[in-house]
This record gives C-alpha cells, structure tokens and sequence, in this order.
C-alpha cells in the first residue's frame, strides 16, 4: 500500500503521542484505528477507483486520519484549508472533483457527492500506475491558481529514512508544500504534531511551552511580528531545538535578532517549491543567509542568476497549465541567487525586480537597509511607473507604535536619508507611506506590492 512504511512507523510507536489538537493528546494507536475506520467508511460510501477527493479543513483529529486513509485507498487527495474557500467553486471546477469531505472547525466530517467525473488526462498516469496523489494550488497572486499534481509515492520517497524525532508545531497547513513537508516528516519519524487555533505570536509561544515543542516551522514575516511583539519575553521556550523559516527571503536584521535571542538553537533556512517539493538543506552559519541546497534525488544548478531545480519529487504538471519544465527536466524557480562554492544566498524573485532607468533594483535589499531601523515594524518596497525613468522605488511600511503626523514626517525623513547613506542613488525609494496594518498575507508571507493605508 501507498503508506505501508508510515504505518509501520505507527505500529512500533503505539504508544508514542501523534497529534496535540486543542490540547489533547491522541496516541499513535488511536490513529492507526481511526485510519482503519475511515478506510471502512470510505468503502461503505463507496469512494472507489482513485477518485479526485477535495479534503477541506484545518489540522484536527478526523483531518489527519481522513487524509492517510485517502492516499491508502490511493485517492487523488485535493486539500483545501480555510484560506482557500473563497475560490472553493473555482478549485472544484479545475481539479474536477468528484467528493468533498469537509471537516468542521469541532471536528465533525460532512460528505458531498459532486457533479464532475474525476476525468483528466494527467490523472490517467497516477491510475495506470495505481498511485495516490496531492493537487496543490498556487497562491494566484499573479493570476489564476495552477493545480499541480504530486505523485504521492515520488514526494513521499525521500521520507523512508529514519531522522530526527522531534515534537513540532505545525505552522504551515497541508495545503502548502511546507505544510506537506512537515507533517510528512514528522509521521515518517513517529513524532508529535502540535497543532494550534491561531498562529499570533502569544498561541505559538503558549503551545511551545505547554507541550514542549522541539521544532517550530515559520517564516520570516512571523518572526519578524514573534520579536517585535515580545511574546518570547512571557513563555518557556526552552524546548526549542529548531526553527526553520522559508517561503520568503530573511531580512538581515530578523535573523541576527533570533539568533541573539535564541542561541542555543539551530536556526534553518529552508527552501521549496510547489512544483519540487521541499529540498534538504544546511544553512551556513546560525545568523547567515546563505544556504546551501540539495541532497539524495534531488539537483540544482543556476543559470543568469536564476536558480533551478531537478527533483524526483516534482509533481506531473499542472492541471490547467503547460508544463513548467525545460526540455531536459529543470524547473526555472524564478529565484535570483549568488553562488559562493557549494551554499547561496536566496536574493527575491525575478519578477520583483525594479527596473529604474535600466538599473536593476533588488526590493529585498532595500528593505534590509530599512529593516535597520529600530522604529520600523514590517516594511514592503515594490515599484511604481514612470514615464521618465520606467519605474521608481517606492516602499510602504509600518512602525513600532503610533506617532503623530509631525513625527511620522519626520520619521519618513529618517527612512529616506538612511537609504541615501546606504544605498545607491538609485534605490532609494522615492516614496514612503506608512500604514497602520500588516504587511502580509494570511499564510505569514510578505505583500510586495503597493498597499493602501487601511480605512
């Protein structure tokens, strides 16, 4: 069966602890049963011959074990969390969904026949092969969602070895390739998922330290908002033994301040992609942003500047788009990167790069100088047109706390004048607003783009 090794795992860990929903504690036994039971209804309801399952709902008992069940009956499995269910209808229509098991916030499953046949040419490969699957969507930020399909049995391959056991938090949900990663890791190697309600500053903490969390998965926005909100100052952390961050690129400042205040533990960059899977990494040093990537499966090479990846655990293609891949098999991230020998240091994205007069400007740079700056909370530069120069800098930010209109002048004035001791000419922003609300999205990443104050 798909997940043979994983219930192995299970079975000689019964009495290990699995999962830590709402501050209960279910065992390994209980979800080896509860997959049993699952498996049995999923049978009565005659959920057969692989069919394209949209499984909705956060981390919860039910969630997880109706998740291992699918992909034991070798279902293509379509998960979709809270913040996907705006474009639910949109989802369905791409992946031609055939079910939806919905799990409700206390944990109850509802089932829903829908009215597509399950029927697409990529899905004929994972029957013919009689493989499960995941279809994982792209934000859409820049247009519509791509619906990419892992083969379950090539993104889980990499997980048949033994590691670390370590009781983790699960920060990113199994919509997302980090979220995937994470928890596929954890189960590989018995160990405990910690979930939470909320992922604020103070639930985290609070989880860390009720349940002695060992691993703590974020981004750098979080542990942006974790430092500045103090949260670390009101709770035992001293469980930690790492946090990973990923998914967008580590202003300077940030990891410097985590590594002061945690230094007794590992802080790892990570690095992946929807279309790759989670790559294993090793960061250079605690407080470097350099990083090198790769390992067993997995190759990476970088061409102009721009990082590629060849993976045995890249997905299919996409559902309702061309393949991302070259000719001989390379994904093109879109990730600019310096090389130093084996490690490299993650720059931003291609595509938000400010092209200012035929000078190239790098919005993470600039935020790294501004991020210096002790009474800057989050800041986010992106580019605006022009019709002399093409496009110019410009940055929104937000601050510590909540000065009046004299004092935010002057404060725009500091901004300004540290960028033009800093930086070239060139990017410094022209203009700087400030904002009174977050700069990020709900998964924790930041908006680059221009953002209207709130009302």
């Amino acid at each position: 069966m798909p997940i043979d090794f994983l219930l192995e795992r299970f079975a000689d860990n019964l009495e290990r602890d699995a999962l830590v929903w709402r501050d209960r504690v279910f065992d390994y036994r209980w979800l080896l049963n509860r997959i049993d039971y699952w498996d049995a209804e999923l049978e009565t309801r005659r959920v057969l011959g692989q069919p394209v399952v949209m499984l909705e709902g956060d981390y919860s008992p039910n969630s997880l074990a109706l998740l291992l069940a699918l992909i034991r009956r070798r279902c293509i499995v379509v998960p979709l969390t809270e913040q996907g269910r705006g474009r639910r209808d949109e989802y369905t229509d791409i992946v031609k969904a055939e079910y939806a098991l919905r799990v409700s916030d206390d944990d109850e499953v509802e089932f829903q026949r829908l009215g597509y046949d399950g029927q697409l040419p990529l899905y004929d490969r994972l029957r013919q092969d009689r493989h499960p699957a995941l279809v994982l969507f792209s934000s859409g930020s820049a247009g519509k969602p791509k619906a990419a399909v892992h083969d379950f049995e090539r993104l889980s391959r990499k997980f048949t070895k033994r590691r670390r056991n370590l009781r983790t938090l699960t920060f990113l949900l199994y919509d997302h390739i980090g979220g995937v990663d994470t928890l596929l890791y954890s189960l590989s190697n018995a160990s405990c998922i910690i979930t939470v309600s909320d992922r604020s500053p103070d639930m985290v903490c609070r989880a860390v330290q009720t349940h002695a969390v060992e691993v703590l998965p974020v981004s750098p926005s979080f542990l942006n908002l974790l430092i500045l909100s103090h949260a670390y100052e009101r709770y035992d952390l001293s469980s930690l033994k790492v946090i990973t961050y990923g998914a967008e690129v580590m202003p300077q400042s940030t990891l410097r301040r985590c590594h002061e205040l945690f230094p007794h533990v590992e802080l790892l960059q990570k690095f992946g992609t929807t279309e790759v899977g989670a790559l294993r990494s090793e960061s250079k040093a605690p407080d470097s942003t350099w990083v090198k990537l790769g390992g067993d499966g997995c190759q990476v090479r970088v061409i102009n500047g721009v990082l590629q990846i060849k993976a045995e655990s890249a997905i299919l293609g996409y559902l309702n788009a061309p393949s991302p891949f070259t000719d001989d098999g390379w994904f093109v991230t879109g990730d600019l990167v310096e090389v130093d020998g084996d490690f490299m240091r993650i720059l931003g994205r291609e595509t938000d790069v400010i092209n200012v007069g035929g000078e190239k400007v790098n919005p993470a740079e600039v935020e790294n100088v501004i991020h210096e700056l002790e009474v800057v909370r989050e800041v986010a530069v992106y580019g605006e047109p022009n019709a002399i120069l093409g496009n110019v800098v410009c940055a929104s930010a937000s601050l510590v706390s909540s000065p009046d209109s004299t004092t935010q002048r002057a404060i725009i004035h500091q901004i300004k004048a540290h960028c033009r001791r800093r930086l070239e000419p060139y990017k410094v922003p022209i203009t700087v607003t400030l904002v009174d609300h977050h700069l990020y999205s709900e998964r924790f990443k930041k908006i680059r783009r221009a953002v209207p104050d709130s009302p």
